[in-house]
């Protein structure tokens, strides 16, 4: 068995925008769920700095998570640095896994305040930059989101390069090769991607389902455990007591990324269909216990909430939102990796990919039509629909209709799993999911 050599690879699109911020007096705050990758975030600011001609001296990294700092509290932190700040020279703090301090903003404000520092600061928790927790530091901070690997960094992950070439129609496709310039149809790749996913540590231990299994039974325990269960112990937080409610609550969601709903409908499934008669729950939990336990999950980044929008009405609705899971291969492995429900993972998919080009992202609602993605930024607007297939007249009108039924000029697509020709239906463009997730932004 061949072992692969650990190398750090570029995260460009975030790497990127933390070096735009570089030498300000703004704090880099770095989110998102456990082991997707913003330790190695900082490793390569780090070594960014170096090339750069950063002395090692100048910067300080430290890893929360390592026994060496278990129990530390804010004013043990800021006496560790101070030690080692140096005078008169520009320092860089590497903070990993900041909300293991109690209180760490007072420290982290003071370390602005009292040095001359740059500070790059992660956190796993949304709790991190609660209205409260964030008061020492509000206005000072800029919060980077990270996510799983795209599909186009799961590519690069997997040492494989992307080629373009002319088919024998003309057209022009993509295909990946390896380092031993054997050639792969795209469609292989994505494949691994749809069943595994993209946590960076599914590359570390190879496209293989039990050690895939096994990484990620890792993960669900850590994000379960220590974001979630033990949340209660931090100041403000509503403690999570049940963890059969929670692991019931978890596999629901799983099951039902993209579908609308609420947590009182979600109460009474779970009663309805006898998915809490294992244990002792027996009876319907409070709406506002599922709703805490909710946002427990929201927090810890594992299911992320999307809104309805009223695109006549032009506002955010109250009811019936969705919830996607930061990592398909999370709810593969949380499902025992079974087959189904395409459609829905390829909304998920692509939900993601619109979070890390930017944009806000909400479900459209035109009268009893939805759209499934209405994609906003500064500059543009995207309404998307989302398909496994076109082959069908049936299928072609459900997703044409909302489209055509917007009477604005913002541009209007539909994703499609299996489809090679690339064209447009009246100013509605039809793209390939795969060529849309590797397109250049």
């Amino acid at each position: 068995m061949v072992i692969k050599e650990f190398k750090l690879k570029n995260r460009d699109l975030y790497l990127n925008r933390l070096i735009s911020f570089q030498d300000t007096e703004i704090i880099k705050v770095i989110t998102g769920i456990r082991r997707c990758g913003k330790s190695s975030l900082l490793k390569l600011m780090a070594e960014h700095l170096r090339k750069s001609g950063v002395k090692d001296e100048q910067i300080i990294e430290l890893n929360f998570e390592s026994m060496t700092f278990y129990a530390m509290d804010n004013k043990q932190l800021y006496s560790y640095v101070k030690e080692k700040v140096l005078q008169n020279e520009r320092m860089y703090l590497f903070l990993d896994e900041v909300q293991m301090i109690p209180a760490w903003q007072t420290a982290v404000n003071s370390f602005r305040i009292d040095f001359d520092c740059d500070i790059y600061v992660t956190g796993s928790n949304a709790f991190l930059l609660s209205s409260e927790l964030s008061t020492y530091i509000s206005g000072r901070y800029v919060e980077i989101k990270m996510l799983p690997l795209s599909f186009r960094e799961f590519i690069d992950f997997n040492d494989f390069i992307l080629q373009s070439y002319t088919s024998i129609t003309g057209e022009t496709r993509k295909r990946v090769i390896d380092e031993k310039n054997e050639m792969y149809e795209l469609n292989e790749l994505f494949d691994a991607y749809l069943k595994y996913g993209g946590m960076p540590s599914v590359i570390d231990v190879g496209l293989q389902q039990d050690k895939v299994t096994a990484m990620l039974d890792g993960l669900y325990s850590a994000v379960v455990i220590r974001d979630i269960l033990e949340r209660g112990r931090r100041k403000e937080q509503r403690a999570i007591t049940d963890p059969i409610l929670l692991r019931k609550l978890i596999m629901f969601l799983a099951d039902n990324i993209g579908n609308n709903t609420s947590a009182t409908s979600i109460g009474n499934i779970l009663v309805n269909e006898g998915l809490l008669e294992e244990g002792y729950r027996k009876v319907r939990p409070a709406t506002q216990t599922i709703q805490a336990y909710i946002e427990a999950l929201i927090e810890s980044y594992i299911f992320y909430e999307i809104k309805r929008f009223d695109i006549k009405g032009k506002e955010f609705l109250r009811t019936l939102g969705k919830y996607y899971i930061v990592d398909i291969g999370l709810r593969n492995y949380l499902l025992g990796f079974r087959e189904g429900d395409r459609g829905h993972i390829l909304e998920n998919i692509i939900y993601f990919e619109l979070l890390r080009r930017g944009y806000n992202v909400a479900i459209g609602k035109l009268g009893n039509k939805e759209i499934d993605f209405v994609a906003t930024s500064t500059y543009e607007k995207k309404y998307i629909q989302v398909t496994d297939s076109m082959d069908s007249l049936e299928i072609r009108k459900r997703e044409l209709t909302p489209l055509l039924s917007i009477r604005d000029n913002y541009e209007k697509i539909v994703l499609v799993l299996n489809y090679d020709l690339a064209q447009t239906i009246e100013g509605i463009k039809i793209i390939k999911i795969s060529d849309f997730l590797l397109e250049d932004y």
